[in-house]
């Protein structure tokens, strides 16, 4: 420990929407904490809900929450910060073999797929569809594929994702939903699906998309409020249309009991993550990294340290 740095630069939120690069001391580590040099920490779209304050962000904060890093020699991922160092419960820490750096950022949101996969509980045979293309998208739908489901259809906007989720064999079928105008392409799913899907999952944030997706439900059918929304966000549902088609609507949010069945399912290439994270940046660019999630410029993005 004494050939450590006394200080170590951050990422650190004063309040919502300011933030710097700062100098602050190492972690102090508590009885079974381990410090983590970290190598690689994953942008997503909370790290944009928490840019302006919502997400139960409590400032001042250093974020980030898909860390890798290595500690003693040994690869390892877990929850943790934007910052050079980071201190973590032991049992919090997980040893990958397989996975470089920058696709192991990804463990995290795959752990939000895994629980995703064991909230929806997919019947043998279910069909699904799903709003929406990005990486936690991408990997809940090759789970459903791989774990029962006989058909599962992926609706997003043409453009990268789309091509991503082709490129991945994520799903059976592929919806490019136009930019300008998407109404005339929902609604043939609704035609060509006229009993609907047993499974639907809304993973676009959109809360407009996710009041009508239950309108592609099966009866007996379960939709998946799977996306980030604005604490804003409301909804509106005929209390008829789901007592009388009997629809399961369940959350599914992140999940950090998945770590150890996630990590083994990415070292063992069961899910695909070859291109999620198509941008890199550098702790100063942080500003660049929200702003490529924000603009769709980036499927996924990334912090890297030296």
């Amino acid at each position: 420990m004494s050939s450590l740095p006394k200080s170590m630069k951050a990422l650190q939120y004063s309040k919502p929407r300011e933030y710097g690069i700062v100098d602050v001391p190492l972690p102090e580590l508590r009885d079974d904490d381990v410090l983590v040099k970290v190598k690689a920490c994953g942008v997503c779209g909370t790290d944009l809900h928490i840019h302006e304050g919502e997400f139960i962000a409590k400032f001042p904060l250093i974020p980030g929450h898909e860390t890798i890093g290595v500690w003693s020699g040994h690869g390892t991922t877990l929850s943790g910060g934007f910052a050079e160092y980071c201190a973590y419960p032991q049992g919090k820490v997980f040893k990958i073999k397989n996975i470089n750096d920058v696709d192991a950022t990804l463990i995290e949101p795959a752990s939000c797929a895994c629980h995703g996969l064991d909230k929806i509980r997919p019947r043998l045979g279910s069909s699904v569809l799903m709003f929406g293309a990005g990486p936690t998208g991408l990997m809940l739908a090759q789970l459903l594929k791989q774990n029962g489901c006989s058909q599962v259809t992926i609706a997003a906007p043409e453009g990268l994702k789309m091509n991503l989720a082709k490129e991945l064999d994520a799903a059976d079928t592929y919806i490019e939903l136009s930019r300008k105008d998407s109404q005339p392409q929902l609604e043939q799913i609704k035609k060509d699906n006229p009993y609907g899907f047993d499974i639907v999952v809304e993973a676009t944030g959109s809360v407009k998309l996710l009041e009508d997706a239950i309108n592609y439900c099966r009866r007996g059918g379960t939709l998946v409020v799977y996306g980030v929304y604005h604490n804003a966000d409301r909804v509106s549902w005929a209390p008829t249309k789901i007592f009388g088609d009997e629809i399961r609507i369940i959350g599914s949010f992140s999940e950090v009991h998945m770590f150890p069945q996630t990590v083994d399912y990415l070292d063992n290439g069961k899910i695909k993550t070859k291109g999620i994270v198509n941008k890199t940046f550098k702790l100063e660019q942080f500003g660049e990294a929200l702003e490529s999630i924000k603009n769709k410029s980036a499927i996924k993005a990334a912090i890297v340290f030296d």
